[in-house]
């Protein structure tokens, strides 16, 4: 826990003061920027890739970044453009997708 704890204050530190702040915002204190710039950083610190992604109802689209070491964040890409970091861990592991039976 405490882990994941600095491993965020670490990501959302260095995003909000790197060269490119000017373009970042903390939105409902959540670290948002560009959506290249949080690829990056998770992969070159944190060696996490894109694993999953989503597109919500209101067109948002939902990515889970995780990293062979367990960790991952998940980040939220709004229509305008703006990417959000909306929770981060440890401890991620996949699942087999298990049928409940024929589709309806």
């Amino acid at each position: 826990m405490f882990r994941t704890a600095i491993a965020t204050i670490t990501l959302a530190g260095s995003l909000l003061f790197s060269a490119h702040a000017q373009a970042q915002q903390v939105m409902g204190g959540a670290v948002c920027g560009e959506r290249s710039n949080f690829l990056s950083h998770l992969g070159k610190f944190h060696r996490e890739a894109p694993s999953a992604m989503g597109v919500t109802a209101s067109g948002r689209v939902i990515e889970v970044l995780t990293s062979s070491d367990g960790t991952w964040t998940i980040i939220m890409t709004h229509p305008n453009g703006m990417t959000c970091m909306v929770a981060a861990g440890k401890a991620w592991e996949n699942i087999e997708r298990i049928a409940l039976g024929p589709a309806a």
